[in-house]
């Protein structure tokens, strides 16, 4: 018999799918449903149905599934950021393995070896960012939360256990002082009110935290006195910015960046490699993990003193940078301004003389350097979730290579692209996930790709 809406049946977990949901078979259908863990037994009560498959939620669990733990968060299950707190730390990489095996096998058609995936060094409070909707509470206080799943509705959360409770604590401190100064909290409806956002950078090397305001406007009335009390109740914010971002949209933040405090940079180091990066650069968000990553990358690149390496979409110059040392010629193309000047300073600082930067978008940049006759031996391809257009990926190809080293935070996009690579001229010869977002559904992975000789 078919399903029907709201409908309460058995149901047996025998996967988890990437999108964090787990995956049970009623009468032959898939069921999907949210916080189920591998082999829970579970009453489920039907939501949504499809054409071929339906949505579930947890009525009770009737067996625990071996990797089932007490979640630890009393937000958990409405919030949008963490889906896996209900899950072993050991069940959840075991998912994460397979969302990446899965999508090589599914979407990229490729039998390619591996590896075991690599645990971040720490699964709590290891973000060095962290961006908090602002709202007002029902006594008028301003208040700092997460957005609710897949909604625009926030909510409070005193202490988030993904970030440092050093960025929970500042938060906390700055709502304090919008709401002693009467400070206005932007309306997304009205697209009245001031402030928008907290967004906060902490550096793990030195303890070190940027703090910016994002705000529908480009002035802070009393900036001076919030600055100071912030600063005085934190010695460790060494900056504070305002962010101008004016438009009616669910962009984070905008383009133009004022300080207010401080140098307006935070500097931290990542696998040797200075940075000072400003609101907008482009940094990995787990520092310890974000190591373990580019160590990965180093060593499918294998950079030797004759190498040119090409590092496209490169951010802060971070991946590039870190292999200067072995390289004899880095180039780096990023889109994004202020990420170019930060991976410009950051080759300055670690007086690396034979690394260019330049702003541009990668394909773009790719197919004028592929014109101009760049024949780079390595090419580093660290994309965003989309994944590397097709111009880019045929620019690349002109080069030809000796060796393609692509980091991905999405499996998929990742799959689709090496499927391609590989349908032209290039084999895949390692694949290794790294957990760089713990408690979330979000997997890392890097690999190594070589010129196949015809």
């Amino acid at each position: 018999m078919p399903l029907v809406k709201n409908q309460i049946i058995p149901l047996t977990i025998d996967a988890l799918s990437s999108d964090g949901n787990g995956v049970g078979r009623f009468e032959g259908q898939a069921v999907f449903v949210p916080f189920a863990a591998v082999g829970d037994v579970l009453s489920v009560k039907v939501v949504k149905i499809c054409k071929s498959y339906a949505f579930g939620i947890v009525e009770s669990v009737l067996t625990p599934g071996t990797g089932r733990i007490p979640a630890d968060c009393p937000i958990f299950g409405r919030c949008g950021g963490c889906c896996f707190r209900h899950l072993s730390y050991e069940a959840e990489l075991a998912a994460k393995q397979g969302f990446v095996a899965d999508a090589l096998r599914r979407i990229g058609g490729l039998d390619v070896p591996v590896r075991d995936i690599l645990p971040s060094p720490q699964t709590e409070r290891y973000r060095n960012k962290v961006q908090y909707p602002l709202f007002l509470a029902g006594d008028g206080s301003v208040q700092a939360g997460f957005y609710a799943s897949r909604s625009h509705r926030p909510l409070s959360c005193g202490d988030c256990l993904l970030q440092p409770g050093l960025l929970n604590r500042i938060a906390a401190t700055l709502c304090a002082l919008l709401t002693q100064y009467h400070i206005s909290v932007y309306d997304e409806q009205a697209h009245r009110g001031l402030a928008r956002h907290i967004y906060l950078r902490h550096a793990v090397t030195n303890g070190s935290v940027l703090v910016c305001l994002v705000c529908n406007g480009r002035s802070l009335p009393h900036a001076q006195d919030i600055c100071a009390a912030l600063v005085k109740a934190h010695p460790e914010v060494e900056s504070v910015v305002l962010n101008v971002n004016t438009h009616k949209t669910n962009v984070i933040t905008g383009k133009e960046c004022i300080t207010l405090y401080g140098p307006g940079v935070l500097h931290d180091t990542m696998r040797g490699v200075p940075v000072a990066l400003g609101p907008l650069s482009f940094y990995q968000v787990n520092t310890e993990g974000a190591n373990r990553l580019y160590s990965v990358a180093a060593d499918f690149a294998a950079p030797g003193p004759e190498d040119t390496l090409l590092d496209l979409y490169c951010g802060a110059g971070t991946i590039g940078l870190s292999m200067a040392e072995h390289c004899g010629r880095l180039i780096g193309v990023e889109i994004v301004p202020e990420a170019v000047e930060s991976a410009r300073r950051n080759a300055a600082a670690m007086g690396v003389e034979h690394a260019e930067f330049f702003c541009a978008d990668a394909g773009t940049a790719a197919q004028k350097l592929a014109a101009d006759g760049l024949l780079p031996n390595i090419v580093v391809l660290d994309p965003p979730r989309k994944g590397c257009d097709e111009p880019t990926l045929k620019a690349v190809l002109a080069m030809a290579p000796q060796r393609i080293v692509m980091v991905s935070c999405n499996p998929a996009t990742a799959a689709r692209d090496l499927k391609y690579l590989s349908q032209h001229g290039y084999a895949v010869q390692a694949v290794q996930p790294v957990d760089m977002f713990p408690r979330t559904k979000h997997v890392e992975c890097a690999a190594l790709l070589c010129r196949e000789k015809f």
